[in-house]
């Protein structure tokens, strides 16, 4: 990413903010701080003279599915989940469109984020049990019309060794062509991909329609979107992708991207999580550990990071290629474990 991508990405001109702190009905804005942990939108702690806020540039959601998310935001809060209700414009709408941009304005929550691996087990049995009781709120907001019924079933993209062996040989040829050193990682990278490929090829999903239950989901539980403090989940941040999934997707994913990390899995972290959850929503063994083997394929067979960096020119994801490139490997070599550990929690 050159330093001119990177000016456009946190800079905000102070005529915008302040069109927006009007539009939002906020004051004079005092101060404002670019914040580096997102990855997809853009993100400032703003200071007005009405106080502290969370301002957000969502990028990649259409508007009319952000509004319907940030609309359920005050009925979850309601019904105990940790989250903090978006501000509403002057004209009643939670979403503003300001200089060809989409931005949405929250109060400003206090809290750390706190990778997976720095928890204890106690906290990430707390953990489980918040995204049990997420759902389950989810679940009844459906039932009070807030959010659209969900179907009687869903299925699931299982992509072909052909396609994903295509795509990477597209990458390769974009890799080769550069010279810098993620590149020539980045080429290695695909050529033991295709190995694990042909190697494994035997073991992907063999169906479509994921086994256990299914509802709407948060779509994004990771400890940038987490605030703790005291020891306390304290918010749930980022509703960009509310949607309906099976709930073990959610929880093998989040499990996957809290304790998956230096190329491991925590797995004592994994079992305490996944305890949480089921003491909250009684999940089935066998649909979690489906959940892993589907989440393996996807990762096994996506390349999105490295989709990101050839054809969009964007390298704000390239550290989580390295880092998913490893666990891929780890968890390969101990599939059946991984699966055992999660319907055993």
């Amino acid at each position: 990413m050159t330093d001119a991508t990177v000016a456009d990405r946190t800079d905000i001109p102070g005529k915008v903010l302040a069109e927006l702190a009007s539009v939002f009905g906020v004051g004079e804005v005092l101060e404002r701080r670019y914040l580096a942990d997102g990855l997809m939108n853009v993100n400032w702690r703003v200071e007005t003279s009405a106080g502290a806020f969370a301002l957000k540039r969502v990028i990649d959601v259409p508007l009319d599915r952000l509004s319907r998310n940030l609309g359920i935001l005050a009925a979850l809060a309601e019904d105990g989940i940790p989250v903090s209700a978006p501000v509403a414009t002057a004209a009643g709408s939670l979403v503003a469109e300001v200089d060809g941009g989409i931005w949405c304005l929250f109060p400003w929550a206090a809290g750390a984020h706190v990778r997976g691996i720095d928890l204890s087990l106690s906290q990430a049995a707390s953990l489980g049990a918040h995204l049990g009781r997420l759902h389950v709120s989810l679940g009844r907001l459906c039932g009070q019309g807030l959010l659209p019924a969900v179907p009687d079933t869903v299925t699931a993209d299982v992509t072909s060794p052909q396609r994903a062996v295509e795509k990477s040989h597209r990458l390769s040829t974009a890799a080769e062509a550069g010279g810098s050193v993620f590149d020539v990682a980045a080429a290695a990278a695909l050529d033991h991909r295709r190995a694990l490929l042909a190697e494994h090829t035997g073991r992907r999903p063999q169906h479509t329609a994921p086994e256990g239950a299914h509802g709407w989901t948060h779509g994004d539980v990771q400890y940038r979107n987490l605030l703790w403090e005291g020891g306390e989940l304290v918010a749930v941040l980022d509703w960009d992708r509310v949607g309906v999934r099976p709930y073990a997707e959610e929880v093998v994913r989040t499990a996957q991207v809290q304790f998956g990390v230096d190329g491991v899995f925590d797995l004592a972290r994994v079992s305490a999580f996944v305890s949480g959850y089921r003491s909250v929503m009684p999940l089935e063994g066998s649909a979690l550990a489906d959940g892993v083997r589907r989440l393996w394929w996807k990762r096994m067979t996506d390349f999105w990071q490295l989709e990101f960096h050839y054809d969009r020119g964007d390298f704000s994801c390239d550290e989580l290629f390295t880092a998913d490139e490893a666990l891929l490997h780890w968890w390969t070599e101990r599939l059946d474990q991984v699966e055992d550990v999660f319907a055993a929690g």
